[in-house]
């Protein structure tokens, strides 16, 4: 083979192993973002680089793929959701103890589906494998459930909180706490889309819910 074919065939090879190498990092791209959806754009603006991003990504996978995660029975998800419609009840008299309610029965539900509950950050890093699409309504009631305890946070924030912490309290109960009828509310992104209906406001005469 001529010095001539043999450069030709090297820089081949070279183009191919690059071809595959790119094929696979954006295959494995591609998983990362199904996995994490919006969390995969959040991490990637937090972090300021899309590599970095990934690298922490896959770390969160690899923990979580270490826990010992756990269904609930079936009575256990009559007992949760039957907690969960006192939390709403409890809102109509007391909005600001329904929140606190509603923060600590979504903590131990995490807890009981075999998630760590220490730090918050943890938490949220080790929901964000399998319940990537309502973790920002995690961050929202938990960011309105400190406004509480603070004293700064109005019923209409309360409210709000609820319609968060049930988003994800559904999620990780694996069924709808309260069957939603009545009229909808929109999610922090979208009018359109609703993972849990709003609790009863203090001056409402009939609950107000949001559904899927």
């Amino acid at each position: 083979m001529s010095p001539t074919a043999t450069i030709i065939l090297i820089v081949v090879v070279l183009i191919v192993i690059a071809a595959i190498v790119y094929g696979v990092q954006v295959m494995r791209r591609k998983q990362l973002q199904n996995t994490f959806g919006p969390e995969y754009d959040r991490v990637v603006a937090d972090t300021g680089s899309r590599t970095e991003a990934e690298k922490e990504l896959r770390e969160r996978e690899k923990r979580h793929a270490s826990l010992e995660l756990k269904p609930l029975s079936a009575e256990a998800q009559a007992t949760y959701a039957a907690n969960w419609e006192e939390v709403q009840i409890q809102f109509v008299d007391d909005p600001e103890r329904a929140v606190t309610a509603a923060d600590e029965l979504v903590t131990r539900l995490i807890a009981d589906r075999g998630y760590p509950t220490g730090e918050y950050d943890e938490r949220l890093a080790n929901l964000s494998v399998e319940h990537a699409r309502t973790l920002e309504h995690y961050r929202q009631a938990h960011e309105i459930s400190q406004r509480n305890t603070a004293g700064e946070a109005n019923t209409e924030d309360l409210r709000q909180a609820l319609v968060h912490y049930r988003a994800l309290f559904a999620d990780l109960l694996g069924t709808d706490p309260v069957p939603s009828t009545g009229t909808t509310d929109p999610t922090p992104e979208s009018t359109s889309e609703s993972a849990a209906p709003a609790p009863r406001a203090a001056d409402d005469s009939t609950a107000r819910d949001t559904s899927r």
